[in-house]
């Protein structure tokens, strides 16, 4: 029971996060028969998942600075701001078709339509969510539950460097399977499994990802290349 307890606690935000998307198609009629902009599903949905990071804080004694984790020091920090734009420059560059499911479309533009300042407050929230909330939850989620999971389910009992390159691969090309630039997701998965499995703490792997999600949101904005949201 509490180890379940401790899967559900790295689960639950992560399911929630894309059950909103899933569902986003249906939500997006009823915001409007309410006379509000869809906009605010994304404001919802990094809400719900930073309650539910609060609620289960706790239980992610991989992100407590104990004797059993590894401090980070600066030296890792910058290896992650590295791997971070690494991971971003590799995500900007060019695809064939073949590296991406589906077709790219201009999913979140904050800026069509709206003043300067609710732009400004759109724009804001998710930036902000995807630097600060989205790696947190993902990092817990692929990295620190699934990668480890599929070596035991007893995943906690497993140390990042002990982690199986079957259990590295494998969670890596399943987190490529939630991007629609895949080939990009893979190559992310396996820069941030890597830098876990290496520095033995998961803030590095989370400052790369929260590195790579600010820029890049930094970089939608003065291209106005807004597929990528």
């Amino acid at each position: 029971m509490i180890n379940q307890y401790k899967t559900l606690s790295r689960v639950l935000p992560f399911a929630v996060y894309i059950l909103f998307l899933a569902l986003s198609d249906y939500l997006a009629p009823i915001c409007h028969s309410l006379n509000l902009d869809d906009k605010w599903l994304y404001v919802s949905r990094i809400v719900v998942v930073a309650l539910l990071i609060v609620y289960f804080w706790r239980e992610f004694t991989e992100l407590k600075l104990t004797a059993l984790n590894v401090r980070p020091i600066m030296a890792d920090l910058f290896v992650a701001l590295a791997a971070g734009l690494l991971v971003l420059f590799f995500w900007v560059a060019p695809f064939p078709a073949w590296a991406t499911l589906g077709s790219d479309h201009a999913s979140f533009n904050p800026v069509a339509g709206e003043t300067k300042q609710a732009a400004f407050f759109w724009l804001s929230t998710r930036i902000l969510g995807a630097a600060l909330i989205v790696p947190v939850m993902e990092e817990l989620f692929w990295r620190s539950f699934v990668m480890r999971w599929v070596d035991n389910k007893n995943f906690l009992s497993i140390r990042p460097e002990n982690t199986s390159l079957y259990a590295y691969i494998a969670s890596s090309v399943l987190f490529a399977l939630e991007h629609n630039l895949w080939l990009a997701g893979l190559f992310a998965g396996l820069v941030y499994g890597a830098l876990y499995i290496k520095y033995k703490n998961l803030w590095v792997p989370i400052f790369a990802h929260a590195v790579t999600n600010g820029l890049l949101g930094i970089w939608v904005v003065q291209t106005g290349n807004w597929q990528y949201w």
